[in-house]
Parts: C-alpha cells; sequence; structure tokens
C-alpha cells in the first residue's frame, strides 16, 4: 500500500468532511503495517433501479480506496428499503414491495459496478436482511436506547417536519438506527455517503463504540448539481445524466450545463488534475467551449471508452455547429395521416404526457422541420417522405407515415 499522507491526499480530492482525517490517518498506517486492507462501507437504498452521474460521486471515492487496496463492502439495503430513507424527504416515503426491492438491487449493482472493481478480492457485496431480519423486538428495543428523540430531532428533516406540523411516523426514527447497526455488523473500518448521510453514518460510530469496536471514520463527499445548475442531480427533476445512456446522449447533455458547474463536474465526476482543472475553467485561459467538450470526453470515456467518446464528440460537432442530421437518426413509423405536434411527442418517448409536450413546447423547445413551434393544438401531415421532429438540443427523429 502507498504511505499514508499520499493515501490521505489521493483519496480526499473533493470531498466535504472527515470525521476525523487524523483517525483515517492512523487507521491507514495500521492497516499497512498490519498488511490488511480496510473495510469501507457504502450503503445503497434500492429505492429506485437506475443509477446516474451524482451517485457515482461517492462510488468513484470507493474505487479509490480499492485501487490502493483496500475492500469495497457493498451494503444492499434490503431491509431498510422496506422502511424508505427520510433524508431529504418533506413526507414520509411510501415502502416497496420485497420484488421491487430484488428488481432494484439488481439493476443499480450491475450499474454500480461500472465504477467500482467487480474482483471479488476488492468488492464484497452484503444484503443487510442478513443480520436485521434476526434482530429481535427486545433487540430493537436496545438499539432505540442509545438514541434520543432531542438528537433526533437534530436531522434537518425531520426538524423541518416537526416545526411545520407534518406527520413523522415512529418507523423513520428506526432508520439511522439500522444503518448504524449495518456498520456494526460488517466491521466497518470507513463509511461513505453524500453530505446529507452525515447523521446516519455518524450513528454509525456511536453503536461501535458502543459495542466495543474502533468508531468508523466518516468521509462525506458534496452533492451533485444537476444540468440545470441548481438542484441536486435527480431523476424525478430531470436534470440527471444516467450510467447507462449512450455516449451521444451523455456528451450532448454535458455541453448543455451552465459554465459555472465545470469546476464541480470535473473535480467530482472525472480524474482531471486540480491545477488542470483551474485552467480549463478559467475563461481567459481557455474558452469554456473547449472545456465542456473536454469534460464531455472525459465523461463518455469513463463509461463508454475513449472511441466512442471521440465519436460523440464529432457527432456533436456535426450536429450542432454545421447543422447537419445524425447519420444514425432514428425514424418512427407512425400509421397516422394529420397527428397533433402533442400526440407526436408522445408516439416517439420525447414527453410522458400531453402536459409534459405542452409544457416544452411553451418553452420553445419544440420544431419540426427546423421550424419553431409556438402552437400545441397544432396539426402534422405525414407523409412517406417524412418530418424531422427535434426536442430541445439532444433529442432528434424522423417521422414517416406507414
Amino acid at each position: 500500500m502507498p504511505p499514508p499522507d499520499t493515501t490521505i491526499d489521493a483519496l480526499l480530492r473533493g470531498t466535504a468532511a472527515v470525521y476525523t482525517r487524523d483517525e483515517l490517518a492512523a487507521r491507514l498506517a495500521k492497516a499497512s503495517a498490519a498488511r490488511r486492507p480496510l473495510r469501507v462501507k457504502l450503503g445503497l437504498d434500492p429505492s429506485s433501479p437506475d443509477i446516474h452521474l451524482g451517485h457515482t460521486v461517492v462510488l468513484g471515492l470507493m474505487r479509490r480506496f480499492q485501487d490502493l487496496g483496500h475492500v469495497a463492502v457493498l451494503i444492499i439495503g434490503d431491509y431498510t428499503a422496506r422502511i424508505g430513507d427520510p433524508t431529504g424527504k418533506s413526507k414520509t416515503r411510501p415502502m416497496l414491495t420485497e420484488q421491487e426491492i430484488d428488481a432494484n438491487a439488481q439493476t443499480y449493482l450491475e450499474q454500480a459496478t461500472r465504477v467500482l472493481d467487480p474482483d471479488p478480492s476488492r468488492l464484497e457485496v452484503r444484503r443487510n436482511s442478513e443480520w436485521l431480519s434476526k434482530l429481535t423486538f427486545a433487540d430493537t428495543i436496545r438499539l432505540a436506547s442509545h438514541m434520543t428523540v432531542a438528537r433526533m430531532l437534530e436531522r434537518d428533516t425531520f426538524d423541518k417536519r416537526y416545526k411545520a406540523g407534518q406527520p413523522i411516523s415512529v418507523h423513520e426514527f428506526l432508520y439511522p438506527l439500522m444503518q448504524g447497526w449495518d456498520s456494526v455488523c460488517i466491521r466497518a473500518d470507513v463509511e461513505l455517503g453524500g453530505t446529507d448521510q452525515t447523521f446516519n453514518n455518524l450513528v454509525g460510530r456511536d453503536f461501535q463504540i458502543a459495542n466495543e469496536q474502533p468508531p468508523q471514520i466518516v468521509i462525506t463527499m458534496p452533492i451533485l448539481r444537476g444540468l440545470d445548475g441548481q438542484e441536486k442531480m435527480s431523476k424525478s427533476l430531470g436534470n440527471y445524466i444516467g450510467v447507462t445512456e449512450s455516449a451521444d446522449e451523455m456528451f450532448g447533455k454535458t455541453m448543455s450545463i451552465p459554465d459555472h458547474l465545470m469546476a464541480e463536474w470535473f473535480t467530482l465526476c472525472t480524474t482531471a488534475p486540480a491545477g488542470e482543472i483551474e485552467a480549463l475553467c478559467d475563461a481567459q485561459r481557455t474558452h469554456p467551449r473547449q472545456a465542456k467538450e473536454r469534460l464531455g470526453r472525459e465523461i463518455v470515456n469513463r463509461f463508454h471508452g475513449p472511441e466512442a467518446a471521440e465519436r460523440a464528440a464529432q457527432e456533436f460537432a456535426s450536429r450542432f455547429r454545421e447543422g447537419n442530421l445524425p447519420a444514425d437518426l432514428e425514424t418512427h413509423r407512425l400509421a397516422l395521416e394529420c397527428p397533433g405536434v402533442l400526440d407526436l411527442m408522445r408516439e416517439v418517448g420525447f414527453a410522458a404526457s400531453n402536459s409534459e409536450a405542452r409544457r416544452l413546447v411553451a418553452q420553445g423547445g419544440v420544431s419540426i422541420d427546423e421550424q419553431k413551434i409556438s402552437d400545441p393544438m397544432l396539426t402534422v401531415p405525414l407523409s412517406a417522405d417524412g418530418i424531422i421532429l427535434r426536442v430541445g438540443k439532444r433529442r432528434i427523429c424522423r417521422i414517416v407515415r406507414g
């Protein structure tokens, strides 16, 4: 293993907080001397099946631990998902069925290993139902005795809901207790998470001390902002890049982000050196478009490889700088003669509903044969030659009658 000082510098790139750096240095030094890899925990709550770039921020930190010889312990929260993590939620989240949990967990794991090293000597995958399902009611009461209501209300989301008179179910208080018990059961040396997981992760330290284990070091990462440059990346907000999206979609979406996001994305989503990031994000030294192209290549390369990154960059240049249609333009055949523009958008999958399609038209993001559409009630005659439908900067297809 590398010397502890250089290890810490490499590991802490882009991190938000470490509880504590001195403990991490000591634990790394001890692990190096004993030639025992650290057990680095990350809990994944399979409440949804897809991973986006926001999730890869913490997964990337876990991969850095793996590359330094440590073991990533990925906890699939199949038992805690039955409660639902209240973090960031303004209301109680509905419980999932076992079938939904299993399906989401499988997809989540497949996508997580696009970032993590899947080598069994470097990745241990556990489900917390292994130990949580065996707790008796008396065991649960003992866990609860380590936490006060006052401390639980220190959680920002609980505090806000309590003051607003919004309901907080008692079972939600059990979530951080269960997550903390996970750390005891797998004897975690380090736990990773976003800054929104700080409270839950620190509970694990308390439980380990109570059970005469060395307290885990907690390392948190910033929450990645999405394509809009304001809100956290989220599928529900539509401001995300999924890890399974095509190279062209990844590159095109990256090119659409606000300039002020570039330093954040370079730091959290790439391995570019800090000095290089500074130069790339300085408009006096690098044109923002050039910097964004570099960022797009880096992100696509991470998930699709360098050849796909180069093709995506060339395709984007051809389509948007030179006004050409993509070489692999998708064609849809519809058995309609004169459909409405809202129907067209729904039929080809560019809008999930009439209300979404109407909103896109109102925003000025819809064009047919390069003519912007402002009337959501417009009907469009289809012919064998077809029309070109564009929605936003990246979604484009040909629609023909047939």
